[in-house]
């Protein structure tokens, strides 16, 4: 089964499954749930919902970043991108250590209203961007992340965290 198009409309809809996914899991993850360890990951399943939603907030960074590269010729995003993933060991133990912190703070209601302000603030971006912002490009450090593609248009970048999101949540080991 081919995915449709990406476009505007369908990026909205994956925004709000993701954030009525997240709500549900979270609803129904018991204490014991949470503090259970993933399949495939280092993380907890309370770590990795934490880690999930933290993939939404870093789209809302990356927005800007390609907003700005996406105006200027291609070899400024090809060597930011090339300075980035020189640090790609420090930057997964930030991604990592980050998670596990983040899950201290983020946790059941605070988490799902993480959620809700970020999804929020992406449909209202998302609405205001013009079909030539959507287009604009960059270069991506493709070794900070498996769904990172050489360059993402800023469409891309809203879709990622949709993509991002459904691969890390076949890792939960909840309800189990």
């Amino acid at each position: 089964m081919s995915e449709p198009p990406l476009d505007r409309q369908t990026v909205h809809e994956e925004l709000e499954r993701a954030r009525a996914t997240l709500h549900a899991l979270v609803a129904d993850a018991s204490a014991a749930d949470l503090r259970r360890a993933t399949d495939g990951t280092r993380w907890t399943n309370g770590q990795l919902l934490f880690h999930m939603v933290l993939g939404y907030m870093v789209v809302r960074a990356l927005l800007g970043l390609v907003r700005t590269f996406g105006r200027l010729p291609d070899g400024f995003s090809r060597v930011f991108a090339g300075a980035l993933d020189a640090g790609t060991r420090p930057f997964h133990v930030v991604n990592y250590l980050g998670s596990c912190g983040g899950a201290l703070v983020f946790r059941g209601g605070r988490l799902t209203r993480q959620l809700d302000r970020t999804i929020a603030s992406l449909h209202r971006h998302l609405d205001r961007e013009t079909d030539g912002s959507l287009a604009r490009r960059m270069h991506f450090p493709v070794g900070w992340d498996p769904f990172f593609s050489d360059t993402m248009s800023l469409l891309d970048v809203y879709h990622y965290g949709t993509v991002h999101f459904a691969f890390h949540q076949r890792q939960l080991t909840l309800g189990g």
